[in-house]
C-alpha cells in the first residue's frame, strides 16, 4: 500500500499555477506609497531569481541541478494508502497521503528552503533571516543554510519557543541562531506577523543579509508543487485516474498549495483548505489588501486576512497561527475553486490520535487538521454509500510536538 518513485522520476520543473488561476492576481503594493511594487523594491530582501519567479507566467520553471541534487536526499517521497484507517472507519473511500515527514527536517518545508538558500548563495548573500511558528520552517531553513554555507537567524514565535524547545535545539544543531519573538516584549506570546517584522527589520538593516519566507509568497508555493507533481505520478501507479478531493492544512498556504495546485486544471477535483477555528482567515476573514507582518514593513498583499495586528491564541499548531493567507490560495477560495473549513483543536487532536493508533505514525498538529478533514470526507462517503478517492498531504511528523498530545490526552487542551 505504498508507492515509491525512483530518484530518476523526480520532477525536473516546478508547476506554475498562474496561467490556470480563475483571474490574474492583483499586484502587491509598496507599504509606503501603496503603488504596485517593482523588482527594485524587492531587491533588498530577495535574490533576482526569486523575484522573477514571483511574477512569472511561464507554465513551468526548471529546477536547478544543485537543488535537485539536494532534494534527492529524500525525494521522491512515498504515497501511502491508509488502509488501516479506512478499515477503522468502515468507509468505502480510498484514503491516500503524501508522506512529507521523511525529509531531514521532518516536514514539507525543505522543498522551498533548499532552492531559496541556493538562489541566495548564488547571488553572494552570506546570511538569511526568517521567522518560524512551530519551528518546522526554521528547521528547514537552518538545514538548507548549513548545506550552502549561509548564516541563519531565526525569530521564533515566543509561544512556540516555549512549547517546543526541541525544535529550537534542532535549528541550533544545524548552526542557526534562534531568538523568541517579539524581541522587544518578553510578555507577548508572539505571532507569525510580529516574527516576520523582526526578521524583515533585521535583514533590511544589513548589506550581507536577505530575508527568507516559508509560506504565502508565489515562489514558495511554486517550489512546493513538487509534492503534487509526484502524487499525480504515484496515483497513476496505484490505479487511480484522479482523486475526488485533495486536502491540506492551511496557515499561509505552502503545503496546501504544494499538494493541490497541480490539480487546479483538473475541473472534477475538489480542493479543500483546513484551518484552525482560532485563526480562521479563509472562513471568517475579509478579502483585502493587508500587510504580511504586524509592524507594516512588508508589501501589502491581496488576501484573506484577520488584520495584520491580529494575535491568535497560542494553539499547538503554531504553523497555522497566521493572520493572512497566500494570494494564490485566497484567489482560489474567492473564486470558488477551493473550499475552506475550520476545526477546533480538540477535534483535530482526536483525529491525530486516531491516525496514530491505526497507521502508527504521530502527525504534527498542523497535519492533523488535514487528517480531520480526510476522516470526515471518508465518513461522508460511508454515509452516502459511495466510493471516494481522498488525497491529503501528511505535511510533517509530530515527534517534536508530543507536549501537545500530552495536553490532549490529559484533558489540558483548550479550544
Amino acid at each position: 500500500m505504498r508507492w515509491n518513485l525512483s530518484p530518476d522520476d523526480l520532477p525536473t520543473a516546478w508547476f506554475n499555477v498562474a496561467p490556470h488561476l480563475p483571474a490574474p492576481l492583483e499586484p502587491p503594493l509598496h507599504p509606503g506609497t501603496r503603488e504596485p511594487l517593482g523588482p527594485e523594491d524587492l531587491a533588498p530582501l530577495f535574490p533576482v531569481a526569486l523575484i522573477a519567479q514571483e511574477v512569472s507566467a511561464e507554465p513551468t520553471i526548471e529546477i536547478p541541478g544543485p537543488v535537485l541534487d539536494v532534494l534527492r536526499l529524500w525525494r521522491p517521497t512515498p504515497l501511502v494508502r491508509a488502509t488501516r484507517l479506512e478499515e477503522a472507519l468502515g468507509t468505502p473511500a480510498r484514503i491516500y497521503f503524501k508522506d512529507e515527514s521523511v525529509s531531514p527536517a521532518g516536514s514539507h518545508k525543505p522543498n522551498t528552503a533548499v532552492p531559496q538558500a541556493y538562489y541566495n548563495k548564488a547571488e553572494g548573500v552570506e546570511r538569511l533571516t526568517t521567522e518560524t511558528g512551530a519551528g518546522q520552517w526554521g528547521s528547514a531553513l537552518a538545514f538548507a543554510s548549513s548545506l550552502f554555507g549561509l548564516e541563519c537567524m531565526v525569530y521564533m514565535v515566543r509561544a512556540s519557543y516555549e512549547q517546543k524547545p526541541y525544535r529550537r535545539m534542532l535549528m541550533e544543531t544545524w548552526g542557526a541562531r534562534v531568538l523568541p519573538s517579539p524581541v522587544d516584549d518578553a510578555t507577548h506570546p508572539g505571532s507569525l506577523g510580529s516574527a516576520i517584522s523582526d526578521a524583515v527589520r533585521d535583514a533590511a538593516g544589513r548589506e550581507d543579509s536577505h530575508y527568507s519566507l516559508g509560506s504565502v509568497l508565489n515562489h514558495v508555493l511554486l517550489h512546493q508543487t513538487i509534492i503534487g507533481l509526484e502524487a499525480k505520478q504515484q496515483l497513476e501507479l496505484a490505479g487511480e485516474r484522479l482523486p475526488d478531493v485533495v486536502i491540506g492544512s492551511c496557515g499561509g498556504g505552502s503545503n496546501l498549495g504544494g499538494i493541490s495546485l497541480p490539480f487546479v486544471p483538473d475541473a472534477g477535483v475538489r480542493l479543500v483548505a483546513v484551518e484552525p477555528e482560532s485563526c480562521p482567515t479563509l472562513t471568517a476573514g475579509r478579502f483585502d489588501y493587508d500587510f504580511g507582518d504586524t509592524a507594516g514593513l512588508t508589501p501589502l498583499l491581496p488576501m484573506y486576512t484577520l488584520g495584520h495586528d491580529f494575535v491568535p491564541p497560542p494553539i499547538h499548531a503554531g504553523g497555522l497561527r497566521y493572520h493572512g493567507d497566500s494570494p494564490i490560495i485566497s484567489s482560489l477560495v474567492k473564486a470558488g475553486r477551493m473550499e475552506a473549513i475550520a476545526y477546533p483543536q480538540s477535534k483535530v487532536f482526536e483525529a491525530g490520535v486516531q491516525f496514530a493508533r491505526t497507521q502508527g505514525t504521530v502527525p504534527a498538529p498542523e497535519t492533523a487538521h488535514a487528517i480531520r478533514a480526510a476522516i470526515d470526507e471518508a465518513l461522508a462517503a460511508k454515509e452516502q454509500g459511495e466510493e471516494r478517492v481522498i488525497l491529503f498531504n501528511y505535511s510533517g511528523h509530530g515527534l517534536l510536538d508530543l507536549s501537545a498530545y500530552d495536553d490532549y490526552l490529559h484533558d489540558r487542551l483548550m479550544d
